[in-house]
């Protein structure tokens, strides 16, 4: 089984499934600044999910091990980012603690360490 797969999976599925939420039951409640908080958490999960994705399928294609590893560290790191980015938003946003979005800097981090990763998995392959 692949986990990564799986787990990018869900992660696009709660995109959706909060992106609905938010729209449908959370924004009559928020004021303007926040809800332009959430709606960058919602942007940045999504494109986690589908970065997560990517990187997951691509771990398929025959790769060098080295290249195969990278990708799936970029993909577990797309993750975790995304969760630290935007469900540190989107906690903030439901419970009105804005000393939540202390964690969301870290999940950003995160996600630029992700394309890194990324990148350092494209220097493990033998034909350039």
């Amino acid at each position: 089984m692949n986990r990564l797969l799986l787990v990018a999976a869900l992660l696009g599925f709660l995109s959706v499934a909060i992106g609905a939420a938010a729209e449908h039951a959370l924004r009559p409640g928020l004021d303007e600044e926040t809800w332009r908080w959430v709606m960058t958490a919602i942007r940045y999960h999504q494109v986690g999910a589908l970065a997560a994705l990517a990187v997951s399928l691509a771990t398929w294609i025959e790769l060098p091990a080295k290249g195969t590893r990278r990708l799936a560290i970029a993909g577990w790191l797309f993750i975790a980012g995304t969760v630290l980015f935007s469900f540190s938003i989107y906690a903030a946003a439901l419970t009105g603690i804005d000393g939540l979005t202390f964690v969301t800097p870290f999940g950003g981090t995160t996600l630029m360490l992700a394309w890194l990763a990324v990148g350092w998995a494209a220097l493990a392959r033998r034909d350039g």
